[in-house]
């Protein structure tokens, strides 16, 4: 088997059916397969994937994950799957036909180990003037990205997302798989799966790409172009660094960076002492954009302190836990 394409799905049957037709359109020259994880859904997932089975092009396998988590899913889908290649996507996207054959030609001519590519958005409501329609730090919220017409190396500014990559198998053989204290799960929007596992990745010697010529077509409902939902993804960003914070000794705002010894940055309350000061800087720049009728940069000072709060909240929780310690490795390579 060539190629095996593993998406999660939760309850978004009807979604999940358009998500198919369009899979079942990929032009492949070679055998692939495509495995669906039911997540728990309570509504005829099931019977959906079954009805498309049957004039499915390929071989279309339904597996059902009771532990509730998106990578938990995907782990399962991963350990069902038979391709050397592994593509994961969601079940609310339009793929381009030649996703697949696409991809394989990039893990080869990048020379890597991963790709991942653009996600571009189907509106499916009125897109607000506070949200750029091409690029912008806000389309991470929605799962969009868009990084150019150039490939270049995922490393200390660029992450993919998790709607659109394709790895070879031995990837995650060499670097483990999704880790399902992270990641989406039901009455949540825990994230940062794909980071960490990015920061595991390079630990083990893998390389990952952005290739333009990997596209997908995400669709982004009505109820996410709301700054309600913009401020709770943020909160809960904030709740999904800490626990990075926690676990990695990731720095909260910018997990990449690797100039910070937090063993020796002053805490307040487990949270870095900077930090504090930062919010405070935001505060006071939310006041100024208001004075300066600039509803942009004022909703975008105001996400950062929803940021923090969730930073806030899940290093309370945490407050009896010791505080993170670099990792060896990392000192040794300091």
């Amino acid at each position: 088997m060539k190629f095996s394409v593993v998406l999660a799905t939760y309850n978004r049957a009807t979604e999940l059916r358009k998500t198919l037709e369009s899979l079942a359109t990929l032009r492949v020259d070679d055998p692939w397969e495509v495995v669906v994880v039911d997540n728990n859904s309570s509504d005829d997932t099931r019977d959906r994937v079954l009805e498309a089975a049957r004039s499915f092009p390929v071989q279309l396998h339904y597996l059902r994950e009771t532990i509730q988590g998106r990578s938990a899913a995907l782990n399962a889908g991963i350990a069902l799957a038979q391709g050397e290649i592994i593509a994961i996507t969601d079940d609310d996207v339009r793929v381009d036909p030649d996703w697949l054959t696409n991809a394989a030609a990039a893990l080869g001519d990048l020379e890597c180990d991963y790709v991942g590519g653009k996600a571009l958005p189907i509106w499916g409501g009125t897109r607000p003037d506070w949200l750029p329609n091409r690029g912008g730090k806000h389309w991470g919220v929605i799962a969009l990205l868009d990084y150019g017409p150039q490939p270049l190396e995922f490393g200390d500014h660029q992450v993919p997302l998790g709607v659109n990559m394709v790895f070879k198998r031995e990837a995650f053989v060499r670097a483990g798989v999704w880790d399902n204290n992270l990641g989406r799960k039901a009455g949540t929007l825990l994230g940062q799966e794909v980071r960490e596992w990015s920061q595991r990745a390079r630990a083990a010697g893998l390389r990952g790409f952005y290739s333009p010529d990997l596209v997908v077509h995400h669709v982004i409902p009505g109820d996410r172009l709301t700054k309600k939902y913009f401020r709770s993804w943020f909160y809960w960003n904030g709740i999904s660094r800490a626990i990075l914070y926690a676990t990695k000794c990731l720095d909260m705002e910018s997990p990449e960076r690797r100039s910070l010894d937090f063993s020796r940055v002053p805490h307040i309350a487990g949270v870095p002492r900077y930090l504090f000061r930062t919010a405070l800087t935001a505060f006071i720049s939310i006041f100024s954009a208001f004075t300066a009728g600039d509803k942009v940069a004022r909703f975008e000072h105001e996400l950062w302190l929803w940021f923090f709060a969730g930073i806030l909240r899940q290093r309370w929780q945490d407050r009896h836990k010791p505080l993170p310690q670099e990792p060896e490795e990392r000192i040794s390579s300091n």
